[in-house]
């Protein structure tokens, strides 16, 4: 048991966790998917450490932060919460500001949210820098507003190029947030479509990273590949 956790709270992740499983396992059936071919992360922004900690003992070794300073507070804190070596892997699923580049590539093993070729070769430098690869997907657009992140259509080929062309780079395909008032469906839909355009030219990026707590069914009928759960797992942030 981690130390200074309550019973109560791994019991809760227990569940919750069993619930998104049967949730997704029931959408790939659905249209004839083999859940084994997903990667589920959990979101833990806002979340405490420990609740990492009980997720990992629990088997859940993939998990998400979207603010670097956040990310590596939890990934020092965690030695003292849990002795297990858990053997997480984090991925960066916020939108990531060039000056942050080497931080997150020190710990990252992916990043979600390349949108412009300065992140590129921040990646690749800070990669370089850490003596380790970093595998990377192209943030889309799909309203075309990139003040809520992502790069517009006619540049995701531009990106996946450069992200190809740096040795420390590993291109795995692209990745997209729904726009609020868009049916998932047609926007998951058009993000598959970007995903065969990138295809064409990289053959080796075929993973999709879509679909939240909201909309994940929509994101597992569209070929998802990886989705980015928070409040379905972890449930409300505490205050």
């Amino acid at each position: 048991m981690t130390g200074g956790t309550e019973p109560d709270r791994r019991a809760e992740l227990l569940a919750s966790l069993e619930r998104l499983r049967a949730r997704i396992g029931a959408a790939c059936e659905s249209v004839g998917r083999d859940p084994d071919e997903l990667s589920l992360i959990a979101v833990t922004k806002g979340f405490p450490v420990s609740d990492i900690a009980l997720l990992g003992e629990l088997g859940q070794q993939d998990v998400g932060e979207s603010r670097d300073q956040e990310a590596r507070r939890k990934i020092a804190a965690l030695p003292e919460v849990n002795a297990l070596d858990l053997n997480l892997r984090w991925h960066f699923v916020g939108r990531l500001q060039q000056n942050k580049c080497r931080s997150v590539a020190s710990y990252a093993a992916t990043v979600h949210s390349v949108e412009r070729s300065q992140l590129v070769a921040g990646l690749a430098a800070g990669a370089r820098h850490a003596g380790r690869r970093l595998a990377v997907f192209i943030q889309v657009s799909l309203d075309a507003d990139t003040r809520r992140g992502g790069a517009l259509v006619d540049d995701v080929i531009m990106l996946a190029d450069q992200v190809a062309l740096a040795p420390e780079l590993d291109l795995l395909g692209v990745m997209a947030i729904a726009p609020m008032d868009a049916d998932p469906d047609t926007a998951f839909a058009g993000l598959q479509d970007v995903s065969w355009q990138v295809r064409a030219r990289h053959p080796d990026a075929t993973s999709i990273s879509a679909g939240m707590s909201g909309d994940l069914e929509a994101a597992i009928r569209q070929g998802a590949t990886h989705l980015r759960v928070g409040s379905a797992l972890l449930g409300r942030r505490r205050p």
